[in-house]
């Protein structure tokens, strides 16, 4: 899959681009409903033999339109984003940065640039998206903005249990960490990445060895507390136990919460490794312990119940 990053103005040129069927959207998390934008893009790329696109954003809007706000977190950043785009086959991703001048930029202006302008004869989105300044361009407008350039598909609500799937649900879900629901509406399980790096390593001094991994600001996280999780190091999986929180227990002046998993049935040394976790089931909230036999007795709890998890779920 080839990644293009645009801004405006763009340098592309028309004619050294293949016809494409585009997928359009935001799509934090590529979640079910995103899913279905992209798969239908797809689809018609291979009826008409075009090539398949998405076009996606970045930063999110509110970053640049709301001043206040200067930091996003994301359920998929951008490169996980590129990542679960990619494994539904698709020929090109093009990421446009969005900036002041993209925000300001009429509606007609944006499809005359970045859909004819890049080729594009066909175009798939949801019901509700919008484009150009003050989000002013939508589905109906884009008919007339199109010059008889290309085709377009609505894709209309996608629901489950009749909420609609989106982002927003998606982070309820993950503030209330019910992580069965956010997999049922992510197609997949809720993941984190990130590099193992050194810490206190008190951990392997009460027989529960953890790794501690550093991730980037750029990920929502769910509610603080021990997790059922995959682990995924050196291409080889295992299951664990993960907690993200605050230490209280070591009396830890954390200003964000920490991340660290201790991987079952698993040795050696993995610093300075990419880590991919999957969270599967919350276990407990984070609590402060009396002291270290406390602490490893709940952690031996612990473990039987998410081994047990392991064992009798199928995921």
């Amino acid at each position: 899959m080839e990644v293009v990053y645009l801004e405006y103005p763009h340098d592309v040129s028309k004619v050294e681009i293949k016809e494409t069927a585009l997928a359009l959207g935001y799509f934090d998390g590529v979640h079910k409903g995103h899913q279905q934008v992209i798969s239908t893009a797809k689809k018609v790329a291979k009826e008409f033999g075009y090539q398949s696109g998405v076009m996606t954003f970045h930063p999110h809007p509110s970053v640049v339109l709301n001043r206040s706000n200067q930091h996003v977190q994301y359920i998929t950043p951008l490169e996980d984003k590129i990542d679960q785009i990619a494994k539904l086959d698709i020929d090109v991703v093009y990421v446009v940065k969005f900036n002041e001048e993209l925000a300001k930029l009429e509606p007609e202006e944006f499809v005359n640039v970045f859909l004819i302008g890049l080729n594009v004869k066909h175009v798939v989105a949801g019901f509700d998206f919008s484009y150009g300044r003050m989000g002013k361009g939508n589905m109906d407008s884009m008919k007339d903005h199109a010059k008889g350039e290309f085709t377009q598909t609505t894709i209309q609500k996608v629901t489950d249990q009749d909420q609609k799937i989106s982002s927003t649900l998606i982070r309820k879900k993950l503030q209330k960490a019910e992580m069965q629901d956010v997999q049922h509406l992510l197609g997949r399980p809720f993941q984190l990445k990130g590099k193992v790096i050194k810490g206190d390593q008190r951990g392997r001094t009460i027989g529960f060895p953890t790794a501690n991994i550093a991730f980037g600001d750029e990920y929502l996280l769910p509610k603080v507390g021990v997790y059922a999780v995959g682990v995924e190091v050196k291409n080889q999986y295992y299951y664990g136990m993960a907690n993200i929180g605050y230490k209280p227990t070591f009396n830890k002046d954390e200003e964000k919460p920490t991340l660290e998993v201790y991987i079952f049935d698993f040795s050696g040394n993995i610093y300075d490794e990419e880590l991919k976790l999957e969270l599967f089931s919350y276990i407990r909230g984070e609590k402060k312990f009396s002291g270290l036999e406390e602490l490893k007795s709940q952690l031996r709890k612990d473990e039987e119940q998410i081994r047990h998890f392991f064992s009798t779920s199928s995921r």
